[in-house]
């Protein structure tokens, strides 16, 4: 069997660019507003929401995302439902319903044959048509490292969005999928053990989660992908004005994965994420073992929701700003 993960020097969400770079990246980059908008965004760049959001003349509300990344296990067909998932995922964080979406695909066929690329389609389109989401052509490129993704567009009542930045002091903390995925992903692309449980959970939609929230009048919300727990929980309570609580003990983790951190397949995208909250965090008493899995860097990990939903563990909750964005404890 080819194995996808030997071709690139990252993997999933563990690849993206460092939080700290990206956020200097878009701080020095002009973004000119358009001189005629055909619409009027209503989320942008201002708060590092999952999701672009603009409302069209009629009122609709119209959702765009785009996620791609590079294989984060062996099996081509997986790797394409776990990107699409992950995809997906940035419309049911903004409560929104994906519509339609377009293929991202780079890929090497000097170094892979396209009956590989075809199994990556085949996943992408299956989960996509599982979540009621046309998938319409797409973009291709030759490229040294295999990526795929989608581009996204979906629509949401403007009155029911979830954003990242409405968390206020009493609102519990809730997260829809266990923790330990990049760490699970490092220890397979290392050394080609399956972990069939990561892969149902990466393959599974947030679809669920998404119209829980809204049902149960939530408008905070963020998913939890390459910047970890620690770091997507640090942007919510910074857009928000506020300080996360959250239990260690209380917050669910995959099975194996605390192993894998004592084993060392610590990624570094997860090792990052550690460094850019560290100056934000409180977490005394805390051992190093839990506050890596805290900052691991997932992929298509579950809903962080300022609010409790059924089937969800609460893990923390929202109080006044005390000077720190995330406070752990044991």
């Amino acid at each position: 069997m080819t194995r996808l993960t030997q071709y690139a020097q990252g993997g999933g969400c563990a690849c993206k660019i460092p939080a700290a770079d990206l956020e200097l990246l878009l701080s020095s980059s002009e973004m000119p507003f358009p001189r005629q908008p055909e619409a009027e965004l209503l989320v942008g760049l201002e708060s590092g929401d999952d999701a672009a959001v603009v409302r069209v003349q009629d009122g609709t509300v119209i959702i765009s995302t785009a996620d791609f990344f590079t294989p984060v296990v062996d099996d081509p067909y997986d790797w394409g439902r776990i990107a699409a998932a992950n995809a997906l995922s940035d419309v049911y964080a903004m409560g929104g319903r994906p519509v339609v979406a377009l293929n991202l695909l780079c890929w090497p066929p000097d170094r892979l044959p396209y009956d590989l690329a075809a199994e990556v389609l085949r996943g992408g389109a299956e989960v996509a048509a599982q979540a009621g989401c046309h998938l319409a052509g797409g973009h291709s490129v030759v490229d040294a490292e295999p990526k795929y993704g989608l581009a996204v567009t979906g629509i949401a009542d403007p009155d029911r969005l979830l954003h990242n930045n409405t968390g206020r002091p009493g609102l519990p903390l809730s997260l829809t999928k266990p923790l330990g995925l990049g760490v699970l992903n490092n220890r397979h692309k290392n050394t080609g053990e399956v972990f069939p449980h990561a892969v149902e959970t990466m393959t599974r939609l947030n679809a669920d989660a998404s119209r829980a929230a809204l049902d149960a009048g939530i408008r905070c919300a963020t998913d939890v992908t390459g910047f970890g727990l620690l770091g997507h929980l640090h942007k919510l309570a910074r857009a928000s004005g506020v300080t996360a609580v959250i239990r260690a003990s209380a917050v669910p983790v995959l099975d194996g994965a605390a192993r894998a951190v004592r084993d060392g397949f610590v990624p570094g995208g997860s090792q990052r994420n550690l460094a850019w909250v560290a100056p934000h965090l409180d977490h005394e008493g805390v051992p190093e073992e839990t506050l890596v899995l805290l900052a691991d860097a997932q992929t298509s990990g579950g809903l962080l929701v300022a609010g409790e939903i059924p089937g969800a563990p609460v893990i923390g909750e929202l109080i006044e700003h005390t000077g720190h964005t995330v406070i752990v404890r044991p």
